[in-house]
């Protein structure tokens, strides 16, 4: 009887669409999502059907003569809950849980309708890694002025947003031309008077987020001491002296062969020379 009420329930979705579409929901891998079964006003529920439909289309929980049943052969299986207001509870949530799903409620007078929903999943953010790359301006020491790029990356993860903070301020208020890669990159201009100030690169997802934070001024300091050279100043040293021990390498390789007496073949019939023993 059960099987004969849940294919009733398919033909009652194909013949009669009621359907309401474009509630999205977000969970964290690891955390759980409440997926909601709205209804009209009015509407008393007789029978009720969850299912997945992409990327694939299974059976995930049931409601039939006031009974609820959420143990289907599926990828959500064991990790399904069907709350008595006929909400579906899906945990712990994995990565490969995204997706679209549909709720079919009928209900006391044969009445159906129709929600579908979808699901994202999301990792959570870490936190990210912030490099500071500088450019010092005059020759005074301390430097009188301090080109700062930093640059902030987040480790295998997608669908983030970067954005940049100066410590002790509400917004960064960066000009349009002080950012780069969508936020990744961020450029200021420093002076003796920002040696103290830190700035934060956020990142972050519908469902998380972490930061990092340097005090750029440090590296401007360091990189302009006496006696410390800059990572410009290493490559124009290494760079030609690893272009001559190649180009050394490749003529010895080319002229070793070529170089000492070649010996002379002795073909058939021939006799070879013979030399003279310097003793006699």
């Amino acid at each position: 009887m059960a099987v004969w009420s849940l294919w009733s329930l398919l033909l009652w979705e194909a013949l009669l669409p009621f359907i309401v579409t474009g509630a999205q929901v977000q969970g964290q891998v690891g955390g759980s999502a409440l997926l909601v079964a709205e209804r009209p006003p009015g509407f008393q529920i007789r029978e009720a059907i969850w299912r997945s439909l992409w990327p694939s289309e299974e059976l995930l929980a049931t409601f039939f003569r006031g009974s609820l049943e959420t143990l289907y052969h599926s990828r959500f299986l064991g990790r399904a809950q069907l709350h008595s207001n006929l909400s579906l509870e899906l945990r712990p949530l994995k990565s490969g849980d995204s997706g679209n799903f549909s709720v079919l409620l009928v209900d006391k007078e044969g009445r159906a309708w129709t929600q579908t929903l979808q699901l994202k999943v999301y990792g959570a953010v870490p936190r990210p890694v912030v490099q500071v790359f500088t450019a010092v301006s005059g020759d005074a020491q301390p430097p009188k002025t301090c080109q700062v790029f930093l640059s902030c990356w987040a480790p295998n993860i997608s669908d983030i947003t970067y954005s940049w903070r100066r410590e002790g301020t509400i917004d960064l208020d960066t000009k349009p031309g002080g950012l780069f890669m969508d936020g990744q990159v961020l450029s200021v201009s420093l002076g003796p008077g920002d040696k103290g100030v830190a700035y934060s690169c956020i990142v972050s997802n519908p469902v998380s987020w972490d930061l990092a934070t340097v005090t750029p001024w440090e590296s401007c300091h360091h990189q302009a001491a006496p006696g410390m050279a800059s990572y410009k100043d290493v490559l124009l040293v290494v760079v030609p002296v690893l272009l001559l021990v190649i180009l050394a390498g490749l003529s010895a390789w080319h002229w070793g062969p070529c170089s000492g007496t070649k010996k002379k073949d002795v073909g058939a019939g021939e006799v070879a020379p013979e030399t003279e023993n310097p003793l006699v």
